[in-house]
């Protein structure tokens, strides 16, 4: 009896582009796992939709519920529990709109600014020892490889 090769998954040039992209996959998995366990043991306790929702009003002070909703794809259920939670622990701070009263704006509080900032030096630190093993060069060509990659997708 012949042994049958599979030519379907392993044409030639496939499967490096294939692996390629699987290795970014994988790269971007560890390190969000690596984020989530440190969310979990730090002294804020975060859910990882948390840490997002609150980066998130980090960057857009004054956004709303149904900001956050359109630009996480998340359920509004979801987001409204998500962002009840982070009000009643103080981290974030909430006002009526200007021209619409039934409307809310959301912006972090000062409790949240330190979270945040506790997040950032976090994630500024995992994203340094990702690296550890790299030198200078060898980031700037990983970066620039990255760049093309990613250049390339957008086209």
């Amino acid at each position: 009896m012949r042994k049958q090769v599979d030519f379907v998954n392993h044409q030639s040039g496939d499967t490096t582009a294939d692996e390629v992209i699987e290795t970014i996959h994988s790269v971007m998995h560890l390190f969000r796992a690596r984020q989530f366990r440190a969310l979990k043991e730090g002294a804020h306790e975060l859910a990882h939709m948390e840490a997002k929702a609150l980066g998130f009003f980090a960057r857009h002070p004054g956004a709303t519920q149904s900001e956050l909703v359109q630009h996480s794809g998340r359920d509004k259920g979801q987001i409204a529990r998500l962002i009840g939670g982070l009000r009643e622990r103080g981290l974030l701070d909430v006002t009526p709109d200007e021209h619409d009263r039934r409307v809310q704006r959301l912006a972090v509080s000062a409790a949240g600014k330190a979270v945040q900032k506790a997040l950032q030096a976090q994630s500024r630190k995992l994203s340094k020892d990702a690296v550890a093993d790299l030198g200078d060069e060898e980031c700037a060509q990983l970066l620039a490889l990255l760049e093309k990659l990613k250049a390339r997708l957008e086209q």
